[in-house]
Parts: C-alpha cells; sequence; structure tokens
C-alpha cells in the first residue's frame, strides 16, 4: 500500500532519490575502482572500522604491507610506490565509504517514516535495506577473491556485484515512479516484449561485468571484426559446449559484441511497433532508449579500439545506467497503462 498522504509521499520521493542518486555515484565509482585495479587495496574487511582513511605516515605503511602480502603486488605491482599505493587506497576507501553512508541512508529515513507511518513502509522499502546489507557482503566476497592465489577478483563475484548494484537501483526507482503521477495512455504493445528486453540488458550487464573482470576489452582491439574475422581464432565454437566457456576472454569479448547486436534488432521492433501507433505520448520514452543505446555502442567501440581507455570505458558503464533506467520508465508506463485498459 501507499499513503494517501502528499505529504507523506513528497518525503518519501525525496528519500527516494537522494537513494537513487547515491547509488548512480557509487556504481561510478565502483566502475573507476576496477579500471583502476584498486579494489584489491584494502585487504581487510573493517565493517565496524575503517571510517577514517590513514592519518599517520605508520597507518600508511601498516595497510601498504598488508597490500603487500597478496598476489596482486607481489606478481604484477611490486615496484610500486607508497605514493603510488595512496592513489588506489583511496578509490577503494571513498568506495566503501559511500557504501556505508548508502547503508545509513537506507536504514535511519526506513526506520522513522515505519515509526511515524506504521509497518507498511518497511514492508514496502525495507527489501531495499536488505539489499543494500547485502550487497557489502558480496563486496567482500567478490575482494576476497583476489587475495589468495590469484592476482584480481573473480569475474563470477564481480558480476554478481554489479548485478545486484543494479537491482538495488531498479527497485528504487521503479518505487520513487510509483510515487509519480504519470499520465496514463494505451498501448498496443505486449508488456512480454518490453520485459524481455529488459532481460536482455541485465543478460548484457553480467556478460560486461564478465569482460571487465578478465580484462577481455584488452584483446582483439578491433572492430567490427575480432582480429581478421568475425569468431576470434583464438578459440573453437565447440567451447560452447563448456560451462568454462565463460572463463575465455576472447569468447566473452565476442558474446559481448553480439549481444549488443541482438538487443538493438529487439529495440528496433520495438522502435516501429510504437511509430505504428496513432498515440505519439511513447514515441520520446522509446527515442530516448535508443539514444543511449547509440551512444552506448559508440562508447562501446571506443573502448575496444583505445584498448580500454579509462574515459570510454568509465562513460561505457555509466551509459548503461541510462539505458536500463529509461527502459524501466517505459516498462513502468507500459505497465501502468496496462492495468488500465
Amino acid at each position: 500500500m501507499y499513503s494517501v498522504n502528499s505529504n507523506i509521499n513528497y518525503q518519501l520521493k525525496i528519500w527516494l532519490l537522494i537513494l537513487l542518486l547515491l547509488i548512480i555515484l557509487i556504481i561510478l565509482v565502483g566502475g573507476l575502482t576496477r579500471l583502476t585495479d584498486s579494489g584489491l587495496s584494502i585487504t581487510t574487511w573493517e565493517l565496524l572500522v575503517g571510517f577514517l582513511p590513514p592519518l599517520t605516515n605508520d597507518k600508511w605503511i601498516d595497510y601498504f604491507n598488508l597490500y603487500k602480502t597478496i598476489p596482486e603486488y607481489q606478481e604484477q605491482n611490486f615496484n610500486m610506490t607508497l605514493d603510488e599505493f595512496k592513489v588506489i587506497f583511496w578509490w577503494e576507501w571513498v568506495h566503501r565509504q559511500l557504501g556505508r553512508l548508502i547503508g545509513l541512508v537506507a536504514f535511519l529515513p526506513l526506520l522513522y517514516f515505519t515509526i511515524k507511518n506504521g509497518l507498511w513502509v518497511v514492508k514496502r522499502y525495507g527489501i531495499i535495506f536488505i539489499l543494500v546489507c547485502l550487497q557489502g557482503f558480496f563486496g567482500w566476497y567478490m575482494v576476497s577473491s583476489g587475495l589468495v592465489n590469484r592476482i584480481d577478483v573473480s569475474h563470477y563475484r564481480l558480476s554478481i556485484h554489479l548485478f545486484t548494484a543494479f537491482i538495488i537501483l531498479s527497485i528504487v526507482f521503479w518505487n520513487f515512479l510509483k510515487l509519480t503521477n504519470l499520465k496514463i495512455n494505451r498501448t498496443s504493445i505486449r508488456l512480454i516484449f518490453i520485459k524481455f528486453f529488459l532481460v536482455l540488458l541485465f543478460v548484457q550487464l553480467i556478460i560486461g561485468a564478465f569482460v571487465s573482470g578478465m580484462d577481455a576489452g584488452t584483446i582483439y582491439n578491433t572492430w567490427p571484426l575480432m582480429g581478421v574475422s568475425y569468431f576470434p581464432d583464438d578459440s573453437k565454437i565447440i567451447e560452447f559446449l563448456n560451462i568454462s566457456v565463460f572463463d575465455n576472454p576472447s569468447i566473452v569479448q565476442f558474446l559481448h559484441r553480439n549481444l549488443a547486436y541482438l538487443i538493438i534488432i529487439v529495440y528496433i521492433f520495438l522502435l516501429i511497433s510504437i511509430f505504428k501507433e496513432t498515440n505519439k505520448i511513447f514515441r520520446r520514452p522509446i527515442l530516448i532508449i535508443g539514444i543511449s543505446l547509440f551512444l552506448q555502442i559508440l562508447l562501446g567501440v571506443l573502448t575496444i579500439l583505445s584498448g580500454v581507455k579509462i574515459i570510454y570505458a568509465s562513460l561505457h558503464q555509466i551509459n548503461s545506467i541510462l539505458i536500463i533506467l529509461s527502459t524501466l520508465y517505459f516498462l513502468y508506463i507500459s505497465k501502468y497503462e496496462e492495468k488500465n485498459n
């Protein structure tokens, strides 16, 4: 249920909007943390400590010495200086502080609204706080995979961490939309097609996390071909019959590219369906999705051609937020309308 009190709804909208912006920010910082190889710079869990950064040189040395014990330093960054370590430390520290801040922003207003307005608030919004807490665990679960026997985190655990972030983002945005007064319109598009499009976007997020986790974007820096052929010449199609196919960077990049092409095809179907309708109200949302998809393809190509230059890779991830949110909006107004047909 939702309150009929407009003042309470306004306060809930402000809360959800702040949460939404913070989640977008932490996805951005998390992406940069990954791109700068900063995620393993803090090697301890520090759930209840670590609010303050190192304030003395001795404390900095302690953190650096802990970092020196893991494979990433011993095999890859063995020439790193303390000043260089500080750079990657700050990215991870800020990422963790944003996570703590989001936890507080999710919990304290939830507690306040529940005490003031009743248990319906926690029943409706409690899942957000639960997922935020779970996300903190997933974050450490991911980091811990890179502390022993490997120089990077598991791309599977990275995908879980990123996927959960976008699930939280989607739930917050969806609940925000429910508190708005959107104009009711009719659409002839079956809801299943829009949902299928959204599912493809989330699958692409997971494959994209695999690409990032294995640095698969640093190979085959050509487009539209992968080297001199459509299929990577260092792999075989028969590998798709083996579950370990997702451990092959070349095939993962191949999947990421081709899933993008499928998403474009499904989008074109939706676009044509919308423009066949006499009601023009859905044209703007579908065009926004199209513009964001075009930018995503462009940024993806630039990321590949540049050998994963940070600016392109970061914008590529940021733009994925726009695609997801604009598609959720399109789904919501379609679903909202379907209920009223």
